[in-house]
């Protein structure tokens, strides 16, 4: 019998059922602060685990490589929209290394948008996305994703554990919160905002999203993949969970 494409889509969907989804923000200074030093093949290790139990998405940020290709484009005269594209491509390169490093675990190509990324989930392999727009963080690509594809968990891994009353970078008196309400964090952002030389985690248009979507997220250091697998397996880690309730969502 021959099966068209719906009927494709319609067997994968089917195969994911009652499979939960995760989206995972990876900051560019976590997976590729260089070229020189990628934690690529360790997140690939990571990833895959996760794959066999849950249908996962990641957003790729520029790192290290990103800003040094900005850098030189300003020092041209180039505008801040073509910076923003310019570095939304560098993500998009990144995104081919996880993709390469992940094998046949991953999604072969790197959407460009929300619907291409939750059309490439049907396939049920981990689908690797960098930015879509200029202007938008990648916490904010991850928000949105997470809103389109229903996800049940946004995991946040940053260079730092946690949501800080300050950037801990800077001020040793800084305290992490161990669970936050999606509105506690949107006041949060929006009073650093106002600070000159504010340093938060997550941006304003991702904690507005985090708040509309309910989807909870879970903010950890993420320069060691296995833990951010130990934390959604096991419910044990260091961070600031972001949620709607008292409940945890971890473990997953």
């Amino acid at each position: 019998m021959a099966i068209n494409s719906s009927d494709v889509g319609s067997l994968a969907t089917a195969r994911r059922t009652g499979v939960k989804t995760i989206v995972l923000s990876l900051g560019g200074s976590v997976l590729i602060p260089s070229l020189e030093t990628n934690t690529l093949s360790a997140y690939a290790e990571a990833l895959g685990r996760l794959a066999d139990r849950f249908q996962v998405f990641v957003v790729v940020g520029g790192g290290g490589e990103a800003r040094r290709y900005i850098g030189c484009a300003r020092d041209l005269g180039v505008d801040e929209a073509t910076l923003d594209e310019l570095g939304i491509l560098v993500t998009r390169l990144n995104a081919r290394l996880l993709i390469a490093a992940l094998g046949r675990a991953a999604y072969p190509c790197v959407p460009e948008t929300y619907t291409g990324a939750r059309v490439a989930g049907l396939a049920g392999r981990v689908v690797v996305m960098g930015g879509v727009a200029p202007g938008q963080t990648t916490d904010a690509v991850a928000a949105v994703l997470a809103e389109e594809v229903g996800a049940d968990l946004l995991v946040n891994a940053t260079s730092v554990p946690g949501i800080f009353t300050a950037d801990p970078k800077r001020d040793p008196d800084a305290i992490r919160y161990e669970t936050m309400t999606p509105a506690e964090l949107l006041a949060l952002v929006s009073r650093e905002r106002l600070s000159a030389g504010s340093n938060t985690v997550i941006d304003l248009v991702a904690a507005k999203v985090v708040e509309r979507s309910g989807c909870p997220m879970v903010v950890l250091e993420g320069r060691d993949p296995a833990r951010i697998v130990d934390a959604i397996l096991t419910g044990v880690f260091v961070g600031t969970i972001v949620a709607h309730g008292a409940c945890s969502p971890l473990p997953l």
